[in-house]
Parts: structure tokens; C-alpha cells; sequence
């Protein structure tokens, strides 16, 4: 007994080589498993899933595989709207936020500094990143495959991108929030806001160049980082740029 699978568009990049090809993929039943183990078990996380159809009609991930079943497995396609409810995600986010990998450790930085509310640490283990992101309602952004499998996980991305300032582009066209920058509106360290502070206040903590240079400042009241246009500005301006070119 077995069951018929089309992949659409970009979801067979992440079918084993001799499967990614093929227009339809069979898969041979061996016991009662459900839609979602069986697409994992293929190669693709259930969270890279837009829409699932068996012969035409829309099922969960719950729905059970009967021998004879076309599936048709659809892809996100950008951009995406986290915060309005699917057949597969009946619960939508209040807001977009997001928890970062340590595989993708450097994107965390450069999400905050886009302005965009995200969490990271280096040392969480993947069962520690699946809770934190169900509890907390993040999108989970990493390279590993087997952790966006994980249950508890109900949004998040497999990142393409290899170069940090590339996933940022990748990661903001994907949810559409081009419109939703705040650039240096957050700390890179502790991601909290930031808020403005006179010159005058922490003179004391400046660099006799930093004094000379530059008069705008801003100040992090968890960790008391203060920051200042510099150069990690200026690369970030370049990524900016880029994302809020217009296709033609």
C-alpha cells in the first residue's frame, strides 16, 4: 500500500537527491502514521508547510495517510502573514517576534538591529528552543531541520542564506516586513529598547574620539550598553537599502 506526494515549488530542494526530481513521490505504507510524520520523514519540517491537500481537500497535519491518497504539499510563499489563522495554524501571532538558533547566531544581532524583538542565546538545547518558542510565540529561525520537526514547534523557518546580512533579506521579505523596520530601535545585546540619552549623562563613559565625533546617543536600560552611529551602522544601511528596493 502507498500513498502518491507532489511537492510544490521550492520544498523539493528538500527531498533527498534521488526523490527531488520526481513530479510525484511515492511513499509505501508500513503502518498508520500520520500526514505530517510522513512529510518529515521525507526530509521536509512541517514548519516550511503552507497548505496540505489530499485529493483536492484541505487536511491538517493530523489527518491519517490511506493507501491510494494524492497529498499535494504547498510552500509559504512570501509574503507570509503570521498573524492571521490557517487550516494549519489556527492560532495566528499578536505580533511577529522571533527566537534565533546558534547555528544562525549572528542573524539574532542584525534582527535587533533592524528592530525586530528577538531572542538568543548560545546555549539553549533544541528541546529548550521548541518550548521557548511554543510558549513564548516566536518564529524559530535555524539551519537544523530535525529541530523545526520537533511538536512543540509551531512557526519558524529553515534559513537558505549562508551570510548573515543575506538571511536578514531572506528573513524579512519571507513575513513581509519591509514596512515594519525600526532600525537601532533595540539592543543587539540584551534586545531590549533603547531610548535616547543626552551626551551630557554619560560623558564620563566616552572615548575622547567617540566625544568628538558624535552627539546622538542611546541607551539601553537592561544591560546600561550605550550605542552610537558608527560603522556597524553604515553595514547595516547597506541591508536596509536592499530591502527596501522595489522589484520591477
Amino acid at each position: 500500500m502507498e500513498i502518491r506526494i507532489i511537492f510544490h515549488g521550492n520544498l523539493r530542494q528538500l527531498l533527498p537527491p534521488a526523490r527531488s526530481s520526481a513530479d510525484t513521490v511515492p511513499y509505501r505504507l508500513e503502518r498508520r502514521a500520520s500526514i505530517k510524520d510522513i512529510i518529515e520523514a521525507l526530509g521536509v519540517p512541517h514548519p516550511e508547510i503552507a497548505a496540505l491537500r489530499v485529493h483536492g481537500r484541505e487536511v491538517d497535519f493530523n489527518h491519517i495517510a490511506e493507501a491510494g491518497d494524492l497529498v499535494e504539499v504547498w510552500p509559504l510563499t512570501p509574503p507570509v502573514d503570521v498573524c492571521v489563522a490557517t487550516r494549519l495554524r489556527p492560532q495566528p501571532l499578536a505580533a511577529v517576534r522571533f527566537l534565533v538558533d546558534v547555528n544562525v547566531g549572528k542573524l539574532a544581532a542584525l534582527l535587533r538591529m533592524a528592530g525586530f524583538d528577538t531572542l538568543y542565546q548560545n546555549d539553549w538545547s533544541d528541546i529548550e528552543l521548541a518550548i521557548i518558542s511554543a510558549r513564548e510565540k516566536r518564529i524559530l529561525l535555524t539551519r537544523d531541520r530535525n529541530l523545526l520537526k520537533h511538536r512543540q514547534v509551531e512557526l519558524g523557518h529553515l534559513i537558505r542564506e549562508q551570510n548573515p546580512g543575506r538571511q536578514l533579506i531572506e528573513v524579512v521579505r519571507l513575513y513581509g516586513l519591509e514596512d515594519f523596520l525600526k532600525p537601532f530601535s533595540r539592543c543587539i545585546r540584551c534586545n531590549d529598547l533603547l531610548v535616547p540619552v543626552a551626551k551630557e549623562a554619560i560623558l564620563d563613559r566616552l572615548k575622547p574620539l567617540t566625544r568628538k565625533h558624535y552627539n546622538s546617543f542611546r541607551l539601553c536600560r537592561r544591560c546600561d550598553k550605550v550605542f552610537w552611529p558608527g560603522s556597524h551602522r553604515q553595514h547595516m544601511q547597506s541591508y536596509l537599502e536592499e530591502l527596501t528596493k522595489k522589484e520591477l
